[in-house]
């Protein structure tokens, strides 16, 4: 108890209820009281979710047969060292950023846990600027350059203040919303003179888990709460999903500790 007296606690977790909207298309969370305190001596509850609401760690698992389930994670792989990085001054809707982006503004090392501010956070669920289908359907990502760094940097896991560590428009989100497709490649031709088939070919699809889970480079996703408070600076980062025995992904809380 004495070394958390000069510990300050950061929860980087977005809150969560039934209002807390799942990935498109995954079941949403539902709860209900099957015992009161008046009637039954105690309140009890039961909850309906799949385990890709709120602030949540994909495992392997989720895109890879022979991946490890969420109780097969170490705590080593979940608690270490990690870098905070804000890229909310080069954020909008359907951006790309970049490992350059990163490591201009923070120094990364290898085995690290990072961290990635977009700023999209404040257009979530809980948030006066609450957008869910901007939050959802037209956050930045990344291409396969990025993937490749972690890789290279042997990234413990990643957390993102948004709906996917891929770009929206490299997942089934393109083929299901077709208007912020259109958006998003007129986005890309006028920045870049490059659409969306130029950034994401068919074999780079949903890279960030395709290719990053078959070496245990998983993320979390939908994180916020305090994010704001540890921009840009290195701290200690712990992710604590269920002990969850054949898990594909888990809700999780997600705290950075300070001892400076």
């Amino acid at each position: 108890m004495e070394f958390f007296k000069n510990v300050k606690m950061y929860d980087l977790t977005q809150p969560l209820s039934h209002l807390t909207p799942p990935w498109p298309t995954y079941e949403p969370l539902q709860i209900k009281f099957f015992k009161r305190l008046t009637s039954n001596g105690a309140n009890g509850q039961l909850i309906t979710t799949s385990n890709h609401v709120g602030t949540h760690l994909d495992g392997s698992l989720h895109f890879c047969t022979h991946g490890r389930d969420i109780a097969a994670i170490p705590l080593e792989d979940l608690v270490g060292p990690a870098v905070v990085v804000d890229l909310s001054d080069i954020a909008e809707d359907y951006g790309i950023y970049t490992s350059k982006d990163i490591t201009d503004r923070v120094e990364v090392k290898k085995g690290d846990i990072l961290i990635i501010n977009t700023g999209y956070h404040k257009y979530a669920w809980d948030q006066p600027e609450a957008d869910e289908v901007r939050y959802m359907t037209k956050h930045p990502g990344p291409t396969m350059e990025f993937a490749e760094w972690c890789k290279e940097m042997e990234i413990k896991w990643i957390g993102v203040d948004c709906g996917s560590a891929d770009h929206p428009m490299n997942t089934k989100i393109r083929e299901w919303c077709p208007v912020q497709a259109k958006e998003a490649e007129a986005y890309l031709q006028n920045k870049y003179g490059k659409g969306l088939d130029d950034f994401f070919p068919t074999g780079h699809y949903q890279l960030m888990h395709i290719k990053l889970f078959p070496d245990d480079i998983i993320h979390a996703e939908n994180l916020g709460g305090q994010i704001d408070e540890i921009l840009n600076r290195r701290l200690i980062v712990g992710c604590f999903p269920w002990r969850f025995v054949g898990g594909e992904s888990s809700i999780c809380r997600i705290v950075a500790f300070d001892d400076k």
